[in-house]
């Protein structure tokens, strides 16, 4: 008989599903809470190493364009963060004020699990994201300049060892990964407690990044020229793989892979999807500022147009600083709430409960949006290359 072979998107949605559905009936698990602990700990010591070994030979191969292409993609991916930002602004303004009872005091009660692995290995990265980012560029840009062939050589050696360990062990055990995460959050009753708060905001919010995603692909049809709904059913995998790890870093293989399908080049592609994953955070930024302002709300905290955008503006570099972390974005914006919005502690942990709510969503809505930047960037390349 013919071998079935599922791809990714079935065997993440069926992890999903037997997560949930276990999780329901069984008690939190310590074995999956240990290959949790391994395979995160694997991905962190990994995707230093991915974004060097994918970017460096991509801004490489890309030639003395590079710069242009990096100043370009940059630009772009705060633009859409910072825009997305204004967004969920003005929805809120119009319509939190008749979703949000002013007079009802609010409390989340964080309750998290007393279970821990059975064992932990630390596995320290040779680098943080940001230094991993910085060497890509310095490198890769130097390349592209540079006329010898050694190092070059080397990168794209470097490239084909992280392209085989994406396809031989993070792909395959992606989906356990996926598995292991609504096992234990189902089982630890987080998955049902957390999505009954806020659940008219969190609905809200949910249209949002869908509506953001169809409007990021319909802006990138038009000017690739191509379907929009077709290029948004390529990267449902992608979408589906970050609902589970809650991380664009963690994504950053399949996003890569749905990229390509969608008919990005292999060299923007690689540059692009990397990058973005940590500088495109425009799903993070629809969630908090909403939530920000749903909670000023609440509470009758003053706010005006002119501090909203200051935030925002703020917020969007800000974010870079805590990149591909599943809850990481948020961790990274407590600063900017306290300093511009003047968030108190008990302010932040109800802020950082809701935004857990939503994590797997808006990350999903980031790693989605790359896809179509990438193609953006591709037909701005393209159209250089044709001057």
């Amino acid at each position: 008989m013919k071998k079935i072979k599922l791809g990714l998107l079935p065997r993440v949605v069926i992890a999903i599903v037997i997560g949930v559905v276990a999780g329901s009936f069984l008690p939190e698990s310590r074995l999956l809470l240990t290959f949790n602990d391994l395979f995160s700990q694997f991905l962190g010591f990994f995707i230093p190493i991915l974004i060097v070994g994918l970017v460096i030979p991509s801004i490489a191969d890309i030639g003395s364009g590079a710069g242009r292409m990096l100043a370009f993609t940059a630009l772009l991916a705060y633009g859409s963060t910072v825009v997305a930002g204004l967004v969920s602004y003005f929805t809120g303004a119009a319509i939190f004020p008749h979703l949000i009872d002013g007079s009802t005091a609010t409390q989340l009660v964080a309750q998290s699990s007393s279970l821990t692995p059975y064992f932990s290995v630390q596995i320290p990265p040779l680098m943080d994201v940001m230094t991993a980012l910085v060497i890509a560029f310095m490198f890769g840009l130097g390349l592209a300049y540079l006329k010898g062939d050694r190092l070059r050589q080397a990168s794209r050696e470097l490239r084909d060892v992280v392209v085989m360990t994406i396809d031989n062990v993070v792909i395959p055990l992606l989906p356990i990964f996926i598995f292991c995460i609504f096992y234990n959050m189902t089982a630890s009753g987080e998955v049902f407690r957390v999505m009954s708060v806020f659940v008219k905001i969190i609905a809200v919010i949910f249209v949002l990044h869908v509506l953001w995603i169809v409007a990021l692909y319909l802006v990138a049809g038009i000017i690739g020229g191509k379907n929009p709904f077709k290029m948004l059913a390529t990267m449902l995998p992608a979408y589906f793989t970050a609902l589970g790890t809650q991380s664009s870093a963690a994504t950053i293989p399949v996003t890569l892979a749905q990229a390509k399908k969608m008919g990005v080049s292999d060299d923007v592609a690689g540059f692009v999807v990397p990058l973005c994953a940590t500088i495109h955070l425009s799903g993070s930024m629809l969630k908090i500022v909403a939530c920000a302002l749903a909670l000023m709300m609440m509470q009758g905290m003053e706010y005006d147009f002119a501090q909203i955008v200051g935030f925002i503006f703020m917020l969007g570099i800000t974010m870079v600083a805590a990149p591909g972390v599943p809850g990481g974005a948020i961790m990274a914006a407590l600063g900017v709430l306290t300093t511009m919005l003047g968030f108190s502690p008990a302010d932040q942990a109800l802020m950082i409960s809701l935004y857990i709510a939503m994590d797997s969503f808006g990350t999903a809505c980031n790693v989605t949006g790359d896809g179509a930047l990438a193609l953006i960037v591709d037909r701005f390349k393209k159209i250089k290359e044709k001057l």
